[in-house]
């Protein structure tokens, strides 16, 4: 019976060294989670006779320390939750290695290839479509042209009124005409699009006309001639606040603002009409330097699919030469009620199993799951120290269990010997 229990043990040890091995072999893998061989006795009936590993507990909810890798396409999991991917059989396997690209197919996919799950989504829409595999777009995105120019200024209250009288710049004059700098008080430029995603310089030229009055005269690429931009009157009150915009008060509804027609094939472009709506509420007529806040359009020109990258809430941004960022996607993560039931796999992967539970499908910094932080990874949670005392342990443990035998083997010879 001796003999049988101390086998169990070496059984048993040679187990547990297994698990040891495997946690420092993997010390380095990324979102490796460490596991641990539990003992447990084992009887004949009313005899004991020996141990066994009873089962193998692992560490998932412990996470490891974080590491900085400065890619976009990297992304570590602040809690809990696992990447979802499917194998090429479409069996979905879960993760916590973040490190994702995407293929000649335009799938995302993770370091093994796998494809990655998540949610789809429009552009422009926060509706979020049915889970399944995550696309990342190649190619352009069309111009879109500009409608609006938000411009707030603090037209100073020191402005003199110009003693010289404003000329519209005309490049085609020979030679060519620009406006003399004493004839207007302060200039700035801002661009539009139109729709063929040409790019225009708006020039306005305020004009300090009367105490209260700043005339804004207009020029788009440098000509202010060839067509007439018009001008633009802001009245101030007394206190210098804006109070109309063309003649009308900016306490109405809809906010007055000027309109500036750029017409169609302008220079030659090709392009339709544009009609831009310049917004200059919260403009002031205070005294000191005059100074610009907002000078702002909307709209863009084309661009060239750059790369992409990762948001903290798993969105999936794709980067456009133009400077333009559009969402194209979420990725999912899955929690389960029991996921250290969860059956680990290659790739440094799980899969889901009955004693797991059901998956619960979400994304970043939803319900139970943690929230990403990006161009960073989750590091092995093995303590190598624990493991290295672990092994030491199991050695001595070995070795008692292997004396146990040599004892019971000199025993018998003398059982026999004085036979």
């Amino acid at each position: 019976m001796g003999f049988d229990i101390a086998m169990s043990g070496i059984q048993a040890i040679n187990e547990q060294l297994g698990t040891i091995s495997n946690n420092i072999a993997n010390a380095g893998t990324f979102g490796f989670k460490s596991s641990r061989a539990n003992f447990a006795s084992q009887y004949a009936g009313d005899q004991a006779s020996g141990t066994k590993i009873g089962s193998i507990s692992q560490s998932i909810g412990t996470i490891g320390s974080t590491t900085q890798t400065g890619r976009g396409m990297d992304a570590a999991i602040n809690g809990r939750g696992f990447f979802v991917v499917k194998d090429g059989l479409g069996a979905p396997q879960y993760t916590r290695v973040g490190i994702f690209d995407s293929d000649a197919n335009g799938f995302l996919v993770d370091q093994s290839g796998r494809r990655v799950q998540g949610f789809a989504q429009e552009v422009g829409s926060t509706v979020l479509g049915p889970l399944g595999d995550l696309t990342v777009p190649a190619g352009q995105i069309a111009a879109v042209p500009t409608t609006k120019l938000s411009y707030t200024s603090n037209f100073s209250a020191d402005w003199k009124v110009p003693a010289v009288a404003y000329t519209s710049p005309d490049p085609a004059a020979s030679p060519a005409v620009t406006p003399d700098p004493s004839s207007y008080n302060m200039s700035r430029v801002s661009i539009a699009y139109d729709a063929r995603g040409n790019q225009h310089s708006i020039t306005q030229y305020f004009v300090r006309t009367d105490a209260n009055t700043v005339t804004v005269h207009y020029s788009v690429d440098g000509d202010g001639t060839s067509t007439d931009f018009g001008t633009s009157t802001l009245t101030f009150k007394a206190d210098g606040t804006l109070d109309q915009i063309d003649g009308n008060a900016v306490n109405t509804d809809p906010t007055p603002v000027h309109t500036l027609t750029i017409p169609a094939d302008y220079k030659s472009t090709g392009a339709p009409e544009l009609a831009l709506s310049i917004d200059y509420m919260g403009g002031t007529l205070f005294a000191g330097e005059a100074s610009t806040s907002v000078n702002k359009a909307d709209g863009y020109g084309a661009g060239n699919f750059t790369g992409t990258e990762i948001d903290k809430d798993g969105s999936l941004i794709a980067k456009y030469s133009n400077g333009q960022r559009q969402t194209v996607g979420k990725i999912a993560l899955a929690t389960f009620p029991s996921e250290t039931s969860l059956t680990p796999i290659s790739d440094t992967s799980w899969s889901a199993n009955l004693a797991s539970g059901t998956p619960l499908y979400t994304t970043p910094g939803v319900g139970m799951a943690g929230a990403l932080t990006t161009s960073a990874l989750e590091q092995s949670n093995v303590d190598v120290t624990t493991e290295l005392v672990g092994l030491m342990t199991a050695q001595r443990n070995y070795q008692a269990n292997s004396k146990v035998l040599q004892t019971e083997s000199t025993v018998l010879q003398s059982l026999m010997q004085a036979m």
